[in-house]
């Protein structure tokens, strides 16, 4: 009895999808007019979702490549809500990251494994009568490289000994090395940054681009060879890693203290300095993403309303259209009658959904592939859609539904076909 039962469960189920895609493909425009609320709300949303997955991925993966165990000291850095009152009260109290503090915080840190010192500024770069203008000119220690994982191409890194000495060497990026070197060999060559000459010792593996500004366009000298051609007063920074990643926390704190100690900073006294890792551009990055989140879904929202009210309307008419057709079934049960019509407006609305999935991939695919914007689609997005779209069919479907199966058949019978 009851597999009999599931079975006419299946059949009416199987054949009421069968009327419904059938009834998409004899009115192909009234379906997608009635689809239209249902397939922008699904482009909406899984467009959107792509996004700010896409971005999400790409903050991580390219913008912050200090890595999850790495962290920054600078002057200052501004996180959250922009005050203008509190930005110019740090650009006051706050004085340059100096060579010395540098020093000090090396000598005594035990927590981190790993940290160099940063100094940089725009410079023209010039090579056999051909420059570039604005080239990011970056004074490191010999350990830069290794601590913000940047990988080495041609030739090799800065040593300790060219930092000690002041040499006058230059690790260089791809974009460097193609513009003045395409197919030739740059090492041992002699480059002018700044005016000043500097031998090439090694190129960079090649890092992309972030938002369409590239990663390669810079040149790395040792950080006293910067100093000496340009001073140590200004843009310095500390970067370094935590022994352990689980240890990050404990080694912020720990250069924290160290820093304010060695400026005499009171209990009572703010930090004069910016400490920042990671995992603090990636969150406040996610909650940028959640405001965007939250206005998408309010206007998927407004639409997937709009287009169940559209789709009430049209398995109203449809009702009305097949009640000689209903009389005729209301031999069988009611409840029979009752799903058919929910299982139609939910495949009407799904379809709209899967229509929609398809529209929001294409454009996906068609904006990673001409402009820098990076677009990600997630599964979890086109099941939500689908799935969305279908609920609110089955929702809207609901009323429609209890109408057609509490027509009195004898009445239906007689409204002429």
């Amino acid at each position: 009895m009851a597999q009999s039962r599931q079975i006419r469960l299946s059949a009416s189920f199987w054949e009421a999808t069968r009327i419904a895609l059938d009834s998409l493909r004899k009115n192909k425009l009234r379906s997608f007019l009635t689809l239209l609320g249902i397939i922008l709300a699904t482009t909406t949303l899984i467009a959107v979702t792509s996004l700010i997955h896409g971005m999400n991925l790409y903050i991580a993966e390219k913008v912050s490549n200090m890595g999850s165990d790495g962290f920054r000291v600078v002057r200052m850095a501004w996180f959250g809500p922009w005050d203008p009152k509190k930005f110019f009260e740090m650009q006051k109290r706050n004085p340059q990251i100096r060579p010395d503090e540098y020093e000090f915080v090396r000598s005594q840190a035990v927590l981190v494994k790993d940290i160099g010192m940063m100094a940089s500024r725009q410079e023209r770069v010039s090579y056999k009568g051909d420059s570039m203008e604005d080239v990011d000119l970056e004074g490191v220690t010999e350990n830069i490289t290794a601590i913000n994982n940047v990988q080495v191409d041609l030739g090799r890194g800065i040593t300790y000994e060219e930092v000690r000495r002041h040499a006058p060497v230059v690790f260089i990026g791809s974009d460097i090395s193609k513009r003045f070197f395409q197919g030739k060999d740059p090492l041992g060559k002699t480059i002018a940054i700044g005016g000043n000459p500097f031998e090439v010792v090694g190129v960079a593996k090649e890092l992309g681009s972030v938002f369409g500004n590239s990663q390669d366009n810079f040149v790395m000298i040792p950080i006293e060879s910067y100093f000496k051609t340009y001073g140590s007063r200004n843009g310095i920074r500390i970067i370094a890693k935590a022994s352990d990643q689980m240890r990050l926390a404990e080694a912020q704190d720990e250069v924290r203290v160290l820093l304010r100690s060695y400026r005499h900073l009171g209990p009572g006294q703010d930090d004069n300095f910016s400490i920042f890792a990671s995992d603090t551009i990636v969150s406040l990055w996610e909650r940028l993403t959640a405001t965007i989140a939250a206005m998408a879904v309010g206007i998927v929202s407004v639409f997937m309303i709009v287009g169940g009210i559209v789709i009430m309307n049209i398995m109203l008419a449809v009702v009305t259209e097949r009640t000689h057709e209903i009389g005729i079934r209301k031999s069988a049960r009611r409840a029979d009658i009752l799903s058919q019509f929910l299982v139609e407006s939910s495949v009407l609305s799904g379809s709209g959904g899967m229509f929609g999935v398809c529209v929001a991939w294409v454009l996906a695919v068609v904006v990673r592939n001409l402009t820098s914007v990076p677009m990600a689609l997630p599964w979890t997005s086109i099941l939500i859609g689908v799935g969305l779209s279908a609920t609110v069919g089955l929702f809207f479907g609901i009323y429609p539904a209890r109408r057609a199966s509490r027509l009195d058949p004898i009445e239906a019978l007689r409204v002429e076909r």
